[in-house]
């Protein structure tokens, strides 16, 4: 059977979801989707989480101490330290003044939780990148790609460019474009000292810390509605191919009884499943916007009842969500990840052939990865489909946003 188009779920132009929006921009919409039936209460729920002060995600509740060192990176795991903070002092030295003083906060500034992806704003932090001039905007994406692999900054481009393809489809390019997301820099860039920046947005939330010769990149969300760009300037942009694959590829790899012990639920609407379980826009994720102090409890099976062939398809399948870190970053969050196979979980919700949509979780002690994929908001598939998915990875026991790092080079 032939994938689902996206293009046969497309609303009517006069269709009240799309039409009632025209002419709306992030900021507009963000006061009427208060009062919409499906926003309004989602709203509602993070408002509440956003105060909370920062203790991090855990599967218990109780944080797991030693984890994360600030030492200095092992050779060859070294963050591009200097090429960043080189990035981020062209940004300020471009920007204006008052530019300067409303993208900056300090370094463990409350608003780094201010992320979120819809495409209706709910934090204001930093800087909107549709609303600057070229030459800044340009300035604060060259941050981004300083700090990111060729891979990863390609990604969040594509992402951003899909968020602009959608918003020509349905009519809405004030609500969503290519450059509907703002950017804050957390710290005073430098070589030695933590510092960091943020950019979110309609499918796209990057976190970065670096703190000397290390990098942290989470909280991370990447999503898409659609997956594919198929007309204009940027037709034949996809994403999500291989670990969309990887991961059908993982779960049919594994034995019928493991397979069966790492299935939560084998709908992705479960009558199964506790009051709760779903969340009106995160549906099955559990990990992200206003989230940090989540408790997740592990699920399914353990990377160590993994026969080889599954455990080096669960390991590539790691490697393509931590693709966005520069090589040297890339290379220390795999050891550190590779190091707590041993406690690693891999859970599964949904079905895992031809074109079934699912949702899956990989979760220990240093990370939690999940991928969903999700019912239309744009679109009107009222059932969760291959072309609309989102991810996020985190950082347990208190070192999203690189906390943990930023917390120890206080103590000196």
């Amino acid at each position: 059977m032939p994938a689902p188009s996206f293009r046969d779920y497309l609303y009517a132009p006069d269709h009240p979801r799309v039409a009632r929006l025209r002419g709306l921009d992030a900021r507009s919409y963000a006061e009427e989707a208060k009062t919409d039936s499906f926003a309004g209460p989602m709203i509602e729920g993070w408002q509440k989480l956003y105060p909370e002060p920062f203790v991090g995600v855990t599967n218990d509740g109780v944080i797991r101490p030693g984890l994360f060192s600030l030492a200095e990176a092992r050779p060859g795991e070294e963050a591009p330290t200097a090429e960043m903070a080189a990035a981020a002092d062209k940004l300020l030295a471009t920007a204006s003044a008052e530019q300067r003083d409303r993208l900056s906060y300090a370094v463990d500034a409350h608003e780094w939780q201010s992320w979120a992806n819809p495409e209706f704003m709910q934090h204001d932090t930093g800087l909107r990148l549709e609303d600057l001039d070229p030459a800044v905007r340009d300035a604060a994406l060259a941050v981004v790609e300083a700090s990111l692999s060729p891979e990863g900054y390609a990604l969040a481009r594509n992402l951003m460019r899909i968020n602009g393809f959608l918003g020509e489809l349905v009519e809405l390019p004030e609500l969503m474009n290519e450059y509907s997301y703002n950017f804050a820099l957390y710290g005073e860039p430098s070589e030695t000292e933590p510092w960091g920046w943020q950019l979110f947005g309609h499918h796209l939330a990057l976190n970065c810390l670096v703190a000397g010769t290390q990098l942290v990149l989470s909280p991370m969300f990447l999503g898409a509605e659609p997956d594919v760009i198929d007309a204009g300037p940027h037709q034949g942009v996809k994403v999500f191919k291989e670990r969309i694959s990887l991961a059908r590829d993982l779960m049919a790899s594994l034995p019928e009884s493991l397979r069966g012990e790492a299935l939560t639920f084998a709908e992705m609407v479960d009558p199964a499943m506790p009051e709760g379980r779903l969340h009106p826009g995160d549906e099955r994720h559990l990990a992200g916007c206003f989230q940090d102090n989540r408790v997740i409890p592990y699920e399914g099976i353990l990377a160590g009842s993994l026969p080889p062939e599954s455990l080096a398809l669960l390991d590539r399948l790691v490697e393509d969500f931590v693709a966005c870190l520069p090589a040297g970053p890339r290379a220390a969050r795999m050891r550190e990840i590779r190091e707590h196979y041993g406690e690693t979980r891999f859970s599964w919700i949904g079905g895992w052939q031809g074109e079934d949509a699912f949702y899956f979780r990989i979760q220990s002690p240093v990370v939690v990865m999940e991928l969903d994929h999700h019912t239309g908001v744009f679109l009107n598939n009222d059932t969760p489909a291959p072309f609309h998915m989102h991810t996020v990875l985190r950082t347990p026991n208190g070192n999203d946003y690189g906390r943990a790092l930023v917390r120890q080079a206080a103590k000196g």
